[in-house]
Formats: structure tokens, sequence, C-alpha cells
């Protein structure tokens, strides 16, 4: 079965002749027919009933129609899917970091009135799939990344910050704490296989000053992080935004960085709507 076939038989279908199906296809009559009869071989079954003087369909005819129909479409959004298109953009990303890429979004559409710009929310590992088999044409991602195919371009630099209750005993200090002054109370993160990043860069951001990191109780998933400090309040942990919530401190410190890149694939071809908007994230350091 090909998918010319499927298309010839909708033609013949929707025009009610051969030869009215074969100029509808910019084909010759008995191309169809020749491509009808090997489908009906195929098939072990009739499609069309040509006794009459109008082509009709046959009850396996019917029944094949709208599944030669939807095939037809799957087809043509898989194509759409992993083609080129100038004027549409496809960001992968999570919501932490919506801010960010609202502005470059923004000024773009402001640029191109035409373009197309889908924000598709997809957590990691979702987001770097997506743009190796092309659903999106970037992701934005945190840290760095090993995967075939594609390749990291930084953006910009984020300070993640330090969160912690305002009963707890930093909060004296009246500025930032040191990594070495953190390291006395507790962290309170995700599991490492939920969030190894923020993991990772504490670990990074205590080895160079010869800490270790004392972990507290686990941050388990749909429990907020500003009742976990609350609860726990001697103990700290790290965000990669301000919370703005009362009752909870946050301060940024210089020591702990983490690098925001686009995953692109390697093979892209160029796109000068992904370029714009790259520029715009970068925060226009690339003009």
């Amino acid at each position: 079965m090909e998918f010319r076939q499927l298309e010839y038989l909708t033609a013949v279908a929707e025009t009610g002749g051969f030869s009215k199906a074969a100029e509808h296809c910019f084909v010759s009559q008995s191309a169809i027919s020749h491509q009808i009869a090997a489908l009906e071989r195929e098939l072990e079954v009739a499609l069309f009933d040509r006794s009459t003087r109008r082509v009709e369909l046959t009850q396996a005819g019917e029944t094949l129609l709208p599944r030669a129909r939807e095939l037809l479409r799957l087809r043509d959004d898989a194509i759409a899917a992993v083609r080129p298109q100038p004027n549409r953009v496809r960001i992968a990303a999570n919501m932490s970091f919506a801010n960010a890429a609202l502005a470059a979004v923004s000024t773009l559409r402001d640029r191109h009135p035409d373009a197309e710009i889908d924000f598709l929310i997809k957590p990691f590992t979702q987001r770097i799939e997506a743009v190796a088999s092309g659903e999106a044409d970037l992701a934005l991602i945190r840290g760095r990344l090993e995967f075939d195919g594609l390749y990291l371009d930084p953006l910009w630099i984020e300070q993640p910050v330090v969160a912690f209750s305002p009963r707890h005993p930093l909060t004296r200090l009246g500025r930032p704490p040191k990594p070495e002054e953190l390291a006395e109370y507790p962290l309170l993160l995700p599991p490492v296989e939920k969030q190894r990043l923020l993991h990772n860069l504490v670990d990074r951001v205590f080895t160079k000053v010869g800490a270790t990191a004392i972990l507290g109780p686990e941050i388990r998933e749909g429990h907020p992080v500003s009742f976990e400090l609350i609860n726990h309040p001697d103990s700290w942990t790290i965000l990669y935004e301000d919370l703005k919530q009362p009752g909870i401190i946050c301060r940024r410190n210089p020591a702990f960085t983490l690098t925001a890149s686009a995953a692109l694939r390697v093979d892209a071809a160029p796109n000068p709507l992904v370029a714009d908007l790259l520029t715009e994230l970068s925060g226009g350091h690339r003009r």
C-alpha cells in the first residue's frame, strides 16, 4: 500500500470518476486506474463499483476511505513536524523559563508579525527528545548536555537564589550567606534523580571552598518548597528564581551560577527566525 494509492482513492471517491480524479491529481487516467487496481489486488477486494455511470465506492471502499484520509493527514502532520518552516518557531521549555522567554518572544513577534511561535511545556528529557525528533526547533535548558546530534548554544548566565525561613539563623547576617556558612545547615532538595542539576551545582560550589552539604529531608513531589522551609526553619534550599512569597527570604549569591542554553539539532536547516530568537534570548548581544 502506497500513499499515492490512497491519494488516488480519495480523489476518485470525491470526484466520482477516474478521468476527473486524473485531472485533479495531474496524472493520466491509466495511472489512476493502474494504481487503484494494484491496491485492490493487494487488499483482495473491490473498492469501486464500476458498473454505473458514476463510479461508486463499494462497502469495502467506504470502510477504507476515512482511514485513507486519516493516514494522509498523519503523513502531512509528520512532514510538517520535521520540515523547516521559515515563519514558525517551536520552543520546548518548562515554566521556569517562561519569564525569560516572554520578552524575547514578544520582541520577535513585533518584528515578525506573521510569525507563528509555539511554547511547548515539557520536562527535561522530553524537551531534548522533541528537538531530536524535529517536534521542536530548540529547547531551553540549564547545565550541560550530551546527546548525539544536538549541540548547546549558550544564551545567558543565571544566578539561582538561596532561600530560607525568616526564623533561620542566617537572617542575622543581613547579606547573602557564603557557601561555607550554608554548609553548617541542612539542605532541602528534591531527590537527586528529580533535580540532578541543583545537586551538582551545590556540590561544585561547596567543593571549591572545601565544604560538604548536609542533606536534610527530601522535598517530595507536590510539596511546596515554602512549606518545607517553614516546617524546617534551620534548613535552606536553592531555587532557580525568587519565590517572592511572604515568609520566605531569598538571596542571590554570585558563587551559584548556571548557564542557560538552547539545545539545537546539528543538522537543522538555517532558520532566520530561530537565529533572531536566539539573539533576543541572549539579550541582544549577538547583533
